[in-house]
């Protein structure tokens, strides 16, 4: 069951998050220490959960007038059963009504990373085509010690513009 997270549902997130992260740890990335993404979200409105209890989360924000995926995380023994999938499918669908894509930031050689997002539409958006809060972005990753790996940054439309709608509909 995929649905927007309840205010209740916010405490028992981090643990996800957590457990989510050690599966980094046998390639060699451990994350520095502090508090979680999501500990930092006092919003439900920007969380979708899988589960109730919730076993995955989808957290989201704004980055140069997009959506921003921040944070996909999935309780490792309930992987490969298609958790991560549908939450990014709500998160694309949720982006969809607000706005024309989505961006995330993500390792680049670790499978369940870039080549996962790649696999379900998303494409590496050359530095380049950033606006300027998603290099802010990049920068203050770098600077906490995320960048334990290389990166890259991610992009997946989620709707026509709205322009060319107008155009090819007459409105």
């Amino acid at each position: 069951m995929i649905r927007w997270a309840r205010s209740e549902d916010l405490p028992r997130l981090a643990e996800v998050e957590r457990a989510a992260d050690g599966m980094f740890e046998p390639l060699g990335i451990v994350f520095p220490p502090g508090t979680t993404m999501i500990e930092e979200c006092d919003d439900p409105g920007r969380v979708i959960v899988a589960g109730d209890p919730p076993v995955g989360f989808a957290l989201i924000g704004e980055v140069d007038g997009l959506t921003h995926l921040e944070q996909l995380a999935v309780r490792p023994e309930c992987q490969g059963r298609g958790i991560g999938t549908q939450l990014l499918h709500a998160v694309c669908d949720a982006a969809a009504a607000v706005t024309a894509a989505v961006t995330l930031t993500t390792f680049r050689d670790v499978p369940w990373n870039a080549p996962w997002y790649a696999r379900r539409g998303f494409a590496v958006l050359p530095p380049e085509l950033w606006g300027p809060e998603l290099a802010a972005l990049v920068e203050r990753e770098r600077a906490m010690g995320i960048e334990l790996a290389p990166r890259v940054v991610m992009r997946r439309d989620v709707r026509a513009d709205p322009a060319t709608e107008d155009a090819r509909t007459g409105l």
